[in-house]
């Protein structure tokens, strides 16, 4: 059964960094000839945006606290019988040491494979008996850790119990820390075959160069070194309830809910929690383009971007516009363009991130290695495009109607309402944040699009990365600037860079 829920283990995890590599990456490219066609692309089904879809309301969440410092936040839904509840809390990567980047991840990873009171094996059974989820992550360079549960109301008080029990009481043992550190390692090698991690790693390096948020995996040299006593520590001092919130959204009263919650957690000692100060991100360095030689490979992966805004930016909105527009999608000229009308890949899309240090704003795909030319002159059209040409009138209501009414779907969704909760929290958000979000959306005009695009979208500053064939690419890659060559380990091959 262990060896089962092992490779379960493994499968997702080699899943996620597939779905990390297909959203998170990015691309650029020079400006062409002349202007791409998209030709027989045609949006079907405009209807307008319906007015009362602007006029949101949600349900207000209901707060609470203990005496130790644990924040509630309750948001009642009872359209179905169930509950998601997140422990979050409010120390992540960015807290780790210095030198020991990862050790928050480990300890999450960790939190559940084994408790003073129940084995690995315990939790797993007693979990899947009742038919609840239970997981456990902290992001490298992540702002909390967060412990997640769901399930029917009827088995809160169970669910509850053992939830609590991972929270407060983990054992880290030994046995079950060197299986992790095995699997880990062996999913880190097997991450370094994936070209879309490596563009990704190497993108992150050059955008924010030593800061935290230059990791997109945990060190190997930090896995090797960790013990149970290092994952008892970060736990200890940061796993607190004043520092922490318990965040649910279900078919269930404040008044049902405390005395549970005060149960469970009522006598968790409360402790000073050493202050995490996130560093600015660096001042952009100038435009690079770093090639990564996978020899023989028939597809070069392209991402290419800039540092971009942080989430409290009063620019958040009209970025989200400018990237929806952009790349944010099939209806996405990226999408249109190098797929559609080129067809030089299966997709190509841009995103951006942000959180209180600035984020990053690119744009990626995977193209042919014949096509890589083509393809760097499309993405450095379509990036300039968006600041030299306002978006059409169309086409920008297009985008927000397609925002808007993802927006509105996504309030069905009990883990999107948590999120929702969560994210007004960590930010400080206005209380009515997302009541008037899809108002926001629908104020956004092109000038503001045009303005962003010009802002963030600075060509001056894009870091290009590509993972392909050097043999067949370097050349063409030097004709936007000085490449520098590496392999797969991160090592420059080839002594020295080409210039255009």
């Amino acid at each position: 059964m262990r060896s089962i829920k092992n490779r379960r283990r493994f499968v997702i995890a080699l899943m996620l960094v597939a779905l990390v590599s297909s959203t998170a990456f990015g691309q650029a490219v020079t400006s062409p000839q002349s202007g791409p066609s998209t030709k027989g692309a045609v949006v079907k089904g405009k209807a307008p945006v319906n007015k009362t879809v602007l006029k949101v309301k949600l349900p207000k969440a209901e707060e609470a606290s203990l005496p130790n410092g644990l924040r509630i936040v309750l948001l009642r839904s009872d359209k179905v019988p169930t509950f998601n509840m997140q422990m979050v809390v409010l120390s992540g990567g960015l807290a780790d040491p210095a030198d020991y980047h990862g050790l928050s991840t480990f300890t999450a990873a960790l939190l559940r494979e084994g408790t003073t009171k129940r084995s690995s094996r315990d939790i797993a059974e007693q979990t899947d008996a009742l038919g609840t989820t239970l997981t456990a992550t902290s992001g490298i360079s992540s702002l909390t850790s967060t412990v997640t549960a769901s399930g029917l109301v009827e088995n809160l008080d169970q669910t509850l119990d053992i939830f609590a029990d991972v929270v407060r009481n983990p054992a880290f043992p030994q046995s079950e820390v060197d299986k992790y550190k095995t699997r880990t390692l062996n999913q880190l090698q097997f991450q370094r075959s994936i070209p879309q991690f490596l563009a990704q790693e190497q993108f992150s390096k050059a955008i924010y160069g030593t800061h935290p948020a230059s990791f997109v995996a945990p060190p190997a040299d930090s896995l090797k070194r960790v013990s149970s006593k290092d994952l008892v520590g970060f736990h200890s001092t940061y796993y607190r309830p004043n520092n922490a919130i318990l965040a649910v959204v279900g078919d269930v009263t404040m008044k049902d809910l405390m005395p549970k919650v005060q149960k469970a957690f009522g006598d968790w000692q409360k402790a000073d929690v050493p202050v995490v100060n996130i560093p600015a991100a660096p001042e952009q360095s100038t435009a690079k383009i770093f090639l990564i030689d996978r020899p023989g490979s028939v597809q070069t992966v392209l991402q290419l971007g800039t540092l971009g805004i942080e989430r409290t930016s009063p620019d958040y909105f009209a970025v989200l516009l400018a990237d929806k527009v952009l790349g944010g999608g099939p209806s996405g000229r990226l999408f249109m363009n190098l797929r559609e009308d080129k067809g030089y890949t299966y997709g190509a899309y841009s995103g951006f991130g942000a959180s209180k240090y600035r984020g990053t704003w690119n744009a990626s795909s995977e193209v042919r290695t014949d096509v890589t030319e083509g393809a760097m002159k499309e993405f450095k059209y379509e990036l300039s495009r968006l600041g030299t040409d306002k978006v059409p009138t169309d086409e920008l209501e297009n985008a927000k109607r397609a925002i808007i009414g993802s927006f509105a779907l996504s309030l069905e969704q009990p883990q999107a309402l948590l999120q929702n909760i969560i994210t007004q929290k960590l930010y400080n958000l206005p209380a009515d944040y997302w009541d008037t979000y899809p108002q926001k959306v629908s104020a956004i005009t092109a000038d503001d699009v045009q303005r962003v695009a010009q802002k963030y979208i600075d060509m001056g500053h894009l870091q290009v990365v590509a993972v392909g064939d050097a043999s067949k690419t370097r050349d063409i890659l030097a004709k936007y600037g000085t490449v520098q060559v590496f392999d797969a380990d991160g090592k420059p091959v080839g002594g020295g860079e080409s210039n255009r």
